[in-house]
C-alpha cells in the first residue's frame, strides 16, 4: 500500500491526518530506483508524526519508499541496531 492509500484509506491511525505528506504527490515518497530521496526526507524532516511513520513502516514491514524520514535500507539497520541491543539486554539479563 502506498502512504497517501495508507493516510488516507480504512487503516487510519489518528496521527496520519497530522502527516506533512497528507496531499503531497506519493510518487516523491517511491522514487526510482536510484534516484533521488532528498525531497522526500525533507518533507518529513519537520513533520510532528515523523516517529509514528517510522514506527508504523517498521512494525509493518513496509519493504518501499520513504516513511518517518527514512529509506528501507536505513530501515533495515535500524532493524538489525535494535534487535542487536535486544540480544545484548537479553544477554546482560541471563
Amino acid at each position: 500500500m502506498d502512504v497517501q492509500g495508507m493516510l488516507s484509506g480504512k487503516q487510519e491511525q489518528g496521527w496520519q491526518s497530522q502527516a506533512n505528506c497528507m496531499g503531497v504527490d506519493p510518487d516523491l515518497f517511491f522514487p526510482e530506483r536510484g534516484a533521488s530521496t532528498r525531497e522526500a526526507k525533507e518533507v518529513c524532516r519537520g513533520c510532528v508524526v515523523q516517529a509514528d511513520c517510522l514506527e508504523y513502516a517498521l512494525d509493518n514491514g513496509e519493504k518501499f519508499g520513504i516513511w518517518g524520514g527514512m529509506s528501507e535500507r536505513e530501515r533495515r539497520r535500524l532493524r538489525r541496531a535494535r534487535a542487536l541491543e535486544r540480544r545484548a539486554i537479553a544477554a546482560a539479563a541471563s
